[in-house]
């Protein structure tokens, strides 16, 4: 790939220098193991490094087309899939979801006191772009909600032995944490978009990717499994554990990427940052790269605003996200001055469990992107201190 002059895009590139000292002085404390960080500006690409290694015992270092998983960076591709169908005309977002998917027709609502009552109003497609579905996410998010046991006991997350239908099924299955719209609730809700696709096209989710999507936009590392071929660019998953602080997690998750069979549409997904530039380009560009045009102009404006009442923020995942809305499958910034972060108004981010994280800013015309693999997401400030040095470095 080739990077341009830093100084031609409106960058310091001294002060670009910056996050390379502060991204390897997070491998040196042995806090992570590796990272890529790229960073792009008016469609060139002006910051591109690795750092550290992609697996500790073999001392691999980690390269700039190393394979990530991207987990809930899954969840924006999605959501551009089910829009891509939504402009043929198949369906409206205030539909119910039940014009789909029968599954969730005898769905329940859990109350106060235990009882299950009957939803004040369907779920709608809408209410899933955007988190209000009333699903959840089980303990793993550690919402502490009543339903959460019930999530878990379901066995629906990294489950490799099922499939999307039968996850689907499950999630169907179980009341729902609040009525529809009540609440914003990070869920599950991506993964029932995920079936929506598959429905509505008639194809299965990963073959709707690769050939919608991946294909056109040139994204050839980025898929559900990682080919043999391939797999000595794919880096260990690592994690805080009783052991120690960065232990092996890759066989805790019981999932083998040579051949995954669940493709969910919030999570699974596997890329590197060069695929992964080119989809956040093709947001930015409002649908289209290098004479593709995946989405009209007109529907990524719809995508990336804040859907949100006031009475539903800030959005949580455990602590609150003071100045950030969230729109068809983003969140959205809407107050800079609450976020604390450096930024603009309009830009547009998500994260991955792994600390995989991105954002668009549409104002500036710059895409970020930082992989890497350490779980939890949050553990270290990692992904703020990117974005950081990235803006402190802009001069025009």
């Amino acid at each position: 790939m080739r990077i341009d002059r830093a100084e031609d895009f409106g960058f310091s590139p001294e002060r670009l220098e910056r996050i390379g000292t502060a991204m390897q002085r997070y491998v040196d404390e042995k806090k992570l193991a590796g990272m890529v960080t790229l960073v792009a500006r008016r469609g060139a690409v002006v910051h591109f490094e690795k750092f550290g290694v992609q697996d500790i015992q073999t001392k691999k270092p980690a390269e700039l087309d190393t394979i990530f998983r991207i987990y809930s960076l899954t969840k924006p591709i999605t959501s551009v899939a089910l829009m891509m169908l939504y402009e043929h005309g198949l369906f409206h977002l205030n539909d119910p979801v039940t014009r789909f998917l029968p599954e969730f027709k005898k769905v329940k609502v859990w109350m106060d006191g235990g009882e299950l009552a009957d939803p004040i109003r369907e779920i709608t497609i809408h209410d899933l772009l955007t988190h209000t579905a009333g699903l959840s996410y089980g303990e793993y998010k550690d919402t502490h909600l009543p339903v959460d046991k019930l999530y878990d006991q379901a066995d629906i997350l990294y489950n490799p032995a099922i499939s999307l239908q039968e996850m689907v099924r499950r999630i169907a299955n179980l009341p729902l944490a609040y009525q529809p719209g009540q609440r914003w609730l990070y869920s599950v809700a991506t993964d029932v978009v995920g079936y929506l696709v598959e429905v509505i096209s008639d194809m299965p989710l990963g073959d709707f990717f690769a050939e919608e999507i991946f294909g056109p936009l040139g994204m050839k590392d980025t898929a559900f499994s990682v080919p043999p071929e391939k797999a000595d660019r794919f880096a260990t998953l690592y994690g805080k554990t009783e052991k120690g602080n960065l232990e092996v997690l890759d066989t805790t998750l019981g999932v083998d990427y040579s051949n995954v069979r669940l493709h969910a549409g919030g999570h699974g997904l596997v890329s590197t940052a060069a695929d992964y530039l080119r989809f956040a380009q093709l947001v930015l560009n409002k649908g289209e790269l290098d004479g593709v045009r995946l989405l009209g102009r007109k529907t990524v404006e719809l995508m990336t605003i804040n859907h949100l009442p006031a009475a539903l923020l800030p959005i949580a995942m455990g602590d609150p996200w003071p100045g950030f809305g969230f729109g068809l499958g983003f969140g959205v910034l809407i107050d800079l001055a609450q976020s604390c972060t450096m930024g603009s108004v309009g830009s547009i981010r998500w994260s991955g469990w792994a600390n995989t994280h991105f954002w668009v800013d549409p104002q500036e015309q710059l895409i970020g992107i930082l992989l890497l693999q350490y779980v939890p997401g949050g553990t270290y400030p990692v992904t703020n201190d990117f974005k950081t040095l990235v803006y402190q470095a802009l001069v025009d």
